[in-house]
């Protein structure tokens, strides 16, 4: 391998930490790896959500090494179901249910709270030599043979790849000048953890309410986490009522299935909306994670897509090293863009059209989507290739997320 500079990661959430590790895996110590960013400051993390991990992202995290670390916090989705009702509608039919496996054995995701993955990727970059700056990068100047990244410290690092993971408003996206083109949903996904009286099972719920999905996620013990659809509007009204309007509010969604129920910590809600950066790359820049694209939660696929991003990047970088190549050069990255991209539009797609097919009030489409979703619950082998294509393990698949190391 020929002598290569650093690469540095701006962006220390679950991209940016996942990818500093598959690099530090398949490139050994010959390269300097940096992660900036300021949140590396707060230890332990706070982060109060929580996140479907499909089955092919958790592989990834094996072959990092840090699953073992967190299995003992991860819940596995051993069932699904689907519903799809109004408010006043006295039952919610199931049209849809999958057995969550999609090897013997293997459930096709696991819900975990994002605290302890966080620590568990800080706790193996450090264990890994992986220099973590608790500072933002604040400027770069790409050259034909390579980049000088300024921190937020003063320090410049003389690299030969710079990854922007620093999440939808990019500053690293908009000093490269790369556009985004998407829209707005006028919706907002209120988040919170609820506690229930009775064992869950592992069995996760997405209810299709005429506002959108509200979808009820199976975490360790007997809670579940809350990803619930609103117009932005009653969003806002919702998470400003008293602990007790809340709860009511709550309950008339979430049912009585699982017996008395308790908000346990603060709702909070995020506006959603759909983007896409016109390009994944620049001159000497690679774009991972939310940076590239956000999608809407719909199918839960949004942190996934980010850890496709790393499971691609890290095999071509790696891959290029091996063959004693530049691995900031323009080829290299087209490489990681042509296997991305279209497999990004296509997903984004996908969720926008399930929005808008779920997210109203008419009765036809309520009538269409019902009969749809019944013919596919009664055709196991649809049922399996759906399970896989959720699981991440449909097309052409890294080898990270086959849960190969580098």
């Amino acid at each position: 391998m020929s002598a290569q500079r650093s690469i540095v990661i701006g962006g220390g959430a679950f991209a940016g930490l996942a990818l500093a590790l598959a690099l530090r895996q398949g490139l050994g110590n010959d390269v300097p790896i940096v992660v900036a960013d300021p949140a590396l400051a707060t230890r332990p993390s706070r982060d109060p959500r929580a996140t479907a991990i499909v089955a092919a992202c958790r592989r990834l995290f094996e072959a990092i090494e840090v699953w073992p670390e967190v299995a003992g916090e991860a819940q596995p989705i051993l069932d699904m179901v689907v519903t799809d009702s109004r408010l006043e509608d006295a039952t919610r039919p199931t049209f849809l249910t999958f057995a969550g496996e999609v090897e013997p054995g293997e459930p096709f995701a696991h819900m975990i709270e994002n605290r302890h993955l966080i620590d568990a990727l800080v706790r193996r970059a450090e264990a890994a030599d992986i220099d973590l700056r608790a500072t933002a990068v604040t400027s770069f100047d790409s050259r034909t043979d390579g980049v000088d990244v300024t921190l937020g410290d003063g320090s410049v690092i003389a690299a030969s790849l710079l990854v922007a993971a620093d999440g939808a408003r990019s500053k690293l996206r908009e000093r490269a000048g790369i556009a985004t083109h998407g829209w707005d949903y006028d919706q907002s996904g209120i988040v919170v953890t609820v506690g229930h009286e009775r064992d869950h099972r592992g069995r996760a719920e997405e209810h299709f309410l005429p506002a959108g999905p509200f979808a009820i996620l199976p975490l360790t013990g007997q809670r579940s986490s809350l990803v619930w659809t609103e117009k932005r509007s009653e969003a806002a009204r919702i998470i400003a009522l008293n602990a007790d309007e809340f709860l009511g509010e709550l309950e008339q969604r979430f049912g009585l299935h699982l017996g008395e129920i308790k908000a346990l910590d603060q709702p909070r809600a995020f506006p959603l909306g759909y983007f896409v950066a016109r390009s994944f790359i620049g001159e000497r820049l690679a774009l991972i994670g939310d940076a590239a694209h956000v999608i809407h939660p719909i199918a839960g696929q949004g942190l996934n897509m980010g850890l496709k991003d790393v499971a691609a990047l890290a095999e071509v970088v790696v891959d290029a090293a091996r063959l004693g190549r530049d691995l900031g050069q323009a080829d290299v990255l087209d490489h990681y863009q042509l296997w991305r991209r279209f497999d990004t539009m296509a997903m984004g797609l996908a969720t926008n059209s399930l929005n808008l097919l779920f997210s109203n009030q008419s009765t036809v489409l309520r009538h269409v989507r019902d009969i749809g979703l019944g013919l596919v619950d009664r055709m196991p082998p649809l049922k399996s290739l759906f399970i896989r294509q959720a699981a991440g393990l449909g097309g052409e698949v890294p080898r990270l997320l086959k849960g190969e190391a580098l």
